[in-house]
């Protein structure tokens, strides 16, 4: 069951040497692992010297690439299978983050989420449905699963920026105003970055847009 499997990845602690005072978890997209998004933190050690990271492994190996993990199957990528794979792999996400809480001690306002494609759509349905609220959400080149259920069941509204490329052969671009459109209507605080001519990834100036969020987010 997904919800016994305990999650872990590569970590980094705090740039300052310290205890953490701040937590960001970094998700990954299909056919990656913890490996993928574990390179971000560096980016972000000067402009959040006391945050530690960890970017664990999405609990199913892919099964549309020789290697790698992802969160649910996208080979029916009907909205209804979309939903059922969020919902199949939140439980394990969810004590993930319930573990890093505990173990770390720091409360849900100083703990971030950031995905990456498959890792954005679980960021967006994971952080809304926690009844603490968390800092904040960056999604890279994602997509909102199931606006219409989110104003229903967020109890949780935590900011939320995201960013995508104009050029996203991928996960298509115009999920980002979508997204937008879902998360604002159902009462988020939501801001958007859309990148010229960049694909599926992310890029310098999208990684100082998020450093800049994290900041601000953790800071209140």
């Amino acid at each position: 069951m997904t919800d016994l499997m305990e999650l872990d990845g590569p970590r980094q602690g705090p740039a300052s040497g310290g205890t953490a005072k701040q937590l960001v978890i970094l998700l990954h997209g299909l056919g990656a692992d913890g490996n993928d998004l574990i390179g971000l933190a560096p980016h972000w050690a000067d402009i959040l010297p006391d945050a530690a990271f960890v970017s664990p492994n999405a609990p199913y190996p892919c099964d549309m690439a020789p290697m790698g993990y992802q969160w649910f199957s996208v080979q029916d990528r009907s909205p209804e299978a979309m939903l059922a794979g969020v919902r199949m792999a939140a439980p394990a996400l969810d004590a993930f983050i319930d573990r890093e809480l505990a173990q770390s001690g720091l409360p849900a306002s100083q703990v971030a989420l950031v995905g990456f494609s498959q890792g954005t759509m679980m960021s967006l349905y994971v952080a809304p449905r926690r009844a603490a609220e968390l800092a904040g959400v960056v999604g890279f080149s994602g997509r909102l699963v199931a606006p219409e259920r989110l104003a229903e069941e967020a109890v949780s509204h935590p900011p939320v920026l995201l960013i995508h490329g104009e050029a996203d052969d991928v996960v298509p671009f115009e999920s980002l105003a979508l997204a937008e459109q879902g998360l604002a209507g159902a009462g988020f605080t939501v801001t958007s970055q859309a990148r010229p001519r960049l694909g599926h990834g992310i890029d310098l100036e999208g990684l100082q847009h998020g450093g800049a969020f994290l900041k601000a987010a953790f800071a209140g």
